[in-house]
């Protein structure tokens, strides 16, 4: 163990080297200066070799329950975070890199803590409602509907048809049997 705390500390060094040379190269700095520098991002790169820090997650404080109740308004949630109002958290919170659950867990919050408004969910409802989505008896008057609109669509290119042929005087059912002249129709 002896021989790992040497090599350990050695590859600080050569580390802090690198670091303060790629610095100097793009930075003017006075030389009073560098002695200061070195101190400062060895003392980093140490800080950062000894593992996290546990007592900067504990810094949060939890909220209570009377503050939690208060953060939901019907407008808006009251975020932990900034103590600001949103419509909805997710943007907020992927901002600060976390996601509904991660924020429900630091901060101690129930599973069922909403992230969207009350009034913001109700005025997209109506919106949805108001357009029809979510009505499963919908989709077959959709499909019912476009039928009849193509007839009319399939005679009018048979009448286009008629007028540049020579059987311009035939019934419509002649017109529909020299379409389909030269395609086999199979028996059953």
């Amino acid at each position: 163990m002896s021989e790992a705390a040497p090599t350990y500390q050695l590859d600080f060094i050569e580390r802090t080297v690198d670091v303060v040379a790629a610095y100097v190269s793009n930075n003017s700095l006075p030389s009073a200066e560098l002695p200061a520098l070195i101190a400062s991002i060895h003392d980093a790169l140490n800080s950062i070799g000894s593992g996290p820090s546990a007592p900067a997650a504990e810094t949060i404080e939890r909220p209570t329950p009377a503050q939690i109740r208060k953060s939901i308004r019907p407008d808006g949630l009251i975020s932990f975070i900034d103590g600001k109002s949103y419509k909805t958290l997710k943007r907020h919170l992927t901002k600060h890199g976390l996601d509904p659950q991660g924020y429900r867990e630091r901060y101690g919050l129930p599973s069922d803590y909403p992230t969207t408004s009350a009034n913001y969910s109700a005025q997209r409802s109506a919106l949805a409602k108001s357009l029809g989505l979510g009505q499963p008896g919908r989709a077959q008057t959709i499909e019912d509907e476009p039928a009849p609109a193509e007839e009319p669509a399939a005679s009018g290119r048979a009448q286009s048809r008629r007028k540049g042929t020579a059987a311009a005087g035939k019934d419509t059912a002649a017109a529909g049997k020299s379409r389909g002249a030269g395609r086999k129709v199979e028996a059953a």
